[in-house]
């Protein structure tokens, strides 16, 4: 006759389930789809509800990664200079300045007056012709030197500006 019956606990040791029921509870991150964030994917739907709850929303998938890229540049609306030229009384003024900041000024049409357009951006072509009416476009964003010219003229006033160093010869 036994006098101590073993417990349970080690009674189950080494068994398969060791008392946790079924085989996928014993196993490590595989029954549940991997560590951490692994399985969030755009198609993987195992981990789904948790990104939408953990990110606030459906916003952590997206066709590109427009949606998870940070700042994105704003959109700006096209306005021609025969446009504005028209309706410029509808547009507000600050300090007889017009104020376009959203809007980028594209060069089609003719201006005759002389305007101070403050706007987001500007064409070549519509920068020179306020110039030519007498007037002046000040940019939100300054534009860059573009072209090659522009940039090859740079680099060779650069290059004047630095005197050429001699090395010493050794004889």
């Amino acid at each position: 006759m036994k006098l101590k019956k073993r417990r349970k606990s080690s009674r189950f040791a080494g068994s398969q389930t060791a008392r946790r029921g079924k085989k996928a509870r014993t196993r490590g991150s595989g029954n549940q789809g991997g560590k951490g964030w692994a399985g969030t994917g755009k198609r993987a739907d195992q981990k789904k509800t948790l990104v939408i709850k953990m990110t606030g929303g459906n916003n952590y998938f997206g066709k590109s990664k427009t949606l998870r890229r940070g700042n994105v540049a704003p959109k700006l609306e096209a306005i021609n200079l025969g446009d504005i030229e028209m309706i410029q009384n509808s547009f507000p003024k600050k300090d007889s300045i017009l104020q376009l900041e959203g809007y980028k000024i594209l060069g089609e049409g003719e201006i005759k007056s002389k305007l101070k357009i403050k706007a987001s951006a500007a064409s070549k072509s519509a920068i020179e012709k306020v110039r030519k009416a007498g007037g002046e476009i000040i940019l939100k964003y300054p534009q860059e030197a573009n072209s090659k010219d522009e940039k090859e003229s740079n680099k060779e006033s650069k290059a004047e500006e630095k005197p050429k160093k001699e090395k010493a010869v050794k004889k």
